[in-house]
């Protein structure tokens, strides 16, 4: 029997607007054989980055954050949980790829089979906002509308349209 390795669901949105607030910043997209695979593709990003823009928990996070975590703890039955925020603004395009979490296995001695991602979107779906896994496109979600998937699942994400595109990002892995 096959085991699904993605999905969707919903959680009642019961954040306010604190994470268009935080501390956003520029990371490098840290899988270089992907950046050499994009650019073979034709991908070329001009200031060479694939992001948008990040807080982690190297940050504040919004005061509803431990909340988020524990939802996400006990929805998936995860530990070692950890948040990001992303804000990617217009022109953004984060191609195919499947994460590789090599800070997140450092840290946490863990198996990428074990890892579980998790992205909720923080806003209802706006015109250019996109986002696909496995190949099926992901279009007119609602503020709390979530996807998961286990490793290194393949999803890409973009921003075409005028509106910044705000989500969450939650990591964890399943109790070794």
């Amino acid at each position: 029997m096959e085991t699904q390795d993605w999905g969707k669901g919903h959680i009642d949105p019961f954040w306010n607007n604190e994470y268009k607030h935080l501390t956003y910043a520029l990371e490098p997209f840290n899988n270089t054989s992907d950046l050499q695979k994009w650019h073979r593709q034709g991908y070329v990003h001009p200031s060479s980055h694939y992001t948008g823009f990040l807080c982690d928990m190297k940050n504040p996070q919004p005061s509803w954050n431990r909340k988020i975590i524990d939802w996400f703890a006990e929805e998936f039955n995860v530990t070692d949980i950890g948040t990001s925020y992303y804000k990617m603004g217009t022109g953004v395009i984060l191609p195919v790829h499947g994460d590789i979490y090599k800070k997140y296995r450092q840290l946490f001695g863990c198996e990428l089979k074990d890892i579980v991602r998790v992205v909720v979107m923080l806003e209802d779906w706006k015109s250019g906002h996109y986002f696909e896994i496995e190949d099926q496109p992901q279009l007119g979600w609602k503020a709390g509308d979530y996807h998961w998937w286990i490793g290194d699942t393949l999803h890409m994400a973009a921003n075409i349209g005028i509106e910044k595109r705000y989500t969450l990002q939650l990591t964890g892995h399943k109790h070794i």
